[in-house]
């Protein structure tokens, strides 16, 4: 139900919003420090931007658990705006894992704040899904980041984006520290992307 309300607003936009696409592939994709797809993803979404910055969007990635899930897909809408130097973001976003049986889904509420190049996120586990904090700090291409998941771990980021021609790339160093999940993660990813 969720999923045909996000649709019908999406369908019935306004001559003055913006609807963007975007696509990418990354040698692993990398979320919160835990790879996700054990290997190179494919990944691509949609959003809409209105003026009084309300915003939705849908984005897929192709995952492995090693459980039967093979694709993630993701929707969410909020509301985004800026004072001067200082924004704020409040907004919602589920998670789904079609075709799998083994209850991966979950939701969060989000509420994100920045004050020029500094930022800090949090996000809220609905139906006992874990939270999720995270700061971060951006120095012109470089930004670096510091998560901590409740039960799962803690992740560090530090990633540098420069244009590759027409595409924009990225490169990506994330440590992830255990907490009981399973075990320790490390990662080098390299990622190309493009909006329309």
């Amino acid at each position: 139900m969720k999923k045909l309300l996000l649709l019908l607003t999406m369908i019935s936009l306004p001559s003055y919003s913006d609807v963007s696409a975007n696509v990418s592939f990354a040698t692993d994709y990398i979320w919160r420090g835990m790879t996700q797809s054990d290997g190179p993803a494919i990944q691509g979404g949609f959003d809409y931007a209105a003026e009084n910055g309300f915003y939705a969007g849908i984005w897929g990635s192709n995952v492995n658990f090693n459980d039967g899930a093979g694709s993630e897909l993701d929707y969410y809408f909020g509301y985004g705006f800026e004072a001067g130097s200082i924004g704020i973001d409040i907004g919602y976003i589920g998670y789904d894992y079609p075709k799998n049986n083994t209850g991966l889904d979950f939701e969060e509420i989000y509420v994100g704040f920045s004050m020029g190049d500094f930022g800090v996120l949090f996000a809220e586990g609905q139906d006992q899904a874990p939270d999720y904090t995270e700061i971060s700090y951006a120095i012109g291409s470089v930004s670096f980041s510091y998560g901590e998941y409740d039960d799962y771990g803690d992740n560090l980021g530090i990633s540098y984006g420069f244009g590759c021609g027409s595409y924009d790339c990225a490169l990506t160093y994330s440590d992830f520290s255990d907490d009981g999940y399973g075990g320790d993660e490390d990662a080098l990813v390299f990622s190309v992307s493009a909006s329309f």
